[in-house]
């Protein structure tokens, strides 16, 4: 993909960019000329030009808002908003402790419906606009070891339908549902082993870098995609095709 797609994504605001796929999405729409805003609790390990760092908690409605329409009132405008903040955790469903449930659910649904609600005012109000998240192919197919983070990307995915259709046609809302991504959290869950063997399951042989996501986020955010609203897009390397990956247990 390159920078011929026509964009109106002058001013994009974009949660969990320090690390990851957040990191380069950032940088992908930065590359392009956008004015690029992370929220973000820590500021990347690695600055980035054109890249603007506000320290930010998604959990926080007020501090999301405040943040979103200080950027508005300064750019006169948000044309996307990206919720890419996540965290997943690797472990039974019967030893689930209910705080860690919550402050997952906090994190990776309720901060996507902060910073849509946020974003979406302004949006709405000003006439256009995208609303984009980062969902998973975990919220399409049962994986073991992570049913909360999974029920947590389903509910991403059935916001993004609702909203879709309250919002439309002024905002459009859609999700990238990435298969297996190389980033450093995904790569600390596993030994090389496990990662040799889950690569066998994904008919790509390989996982994902965050570049091919971002993409697919930069395509989204495009003209090209202008009739799109309401769903998701799946980049998962063939995975779902043959449910071949989520069939891995490792105690």
């Amino acid at each position: 993909m390159t920078d011929t797609v026509t964009h109106q994504a002058s001013v994009l605001v974009i949660t969990g960019a320090s690390s990851g796929i957040g990191e380069a999405t950032a940088q992908r729409f930065a590359s392009s000329g956008a004015r690029v805003f992370n929220l973000d609790r820590q500021p990347p390990a690695n600055a980035s030009g054109g890249v603007q760092w506000h320290e930010c908690d998604v959990t926080d409605p007020a501090m999301v808002r405040s943040v979103v329409e200080g950027i508005a009132a300064e750019e006169g405008r948000i044309d996307t908003a990206i919720a890419n903040a996540g965290i997943s955790t690797r472990h039974a469903f019967l030893e689930m402790r209910p705080e860690d449930i919550r402050r997952l659910l906090e994190i990776n649904l309720f901060g996507v419906i902060n910073l849509w609600q946020a974003a979406g005012r302004v949006m709405f109000e000003a006439g256009s606009g995208t609303l984009l998240a980062t969902a998973s192919t975990n919220g399409s197919a049962g994986y073991p070891w992570y049913s909360d983070y999974n029920a947590s990307k389903a509910g991403v995915l059935a916001l993004c339908r609702s909203v879709a259709l309250e919002l439309a046609p002024r905002v459009r809302t859609a999700c990238v549902s990435p298969g297996y991504v190389l980033t450093p959290m995904q790569r600390s869950e596993y030994t090389d082993e496990m990662l040799a063997e889950v690569n066998e399951r994904i008919p790509m042989r390989r996982h994902a870098d965050p570049a091919e996501i971002a993409d697919v986020f930069f395509f989204l955010a495009s003209d090209q995609a202008r009739f799109i609203t309401g769903q998701q897009l799946i980049v998962d390397g063939g995975e779902l095709a043959g449910g071949t990956a989520s069939s891995y247990r490792t105690q």
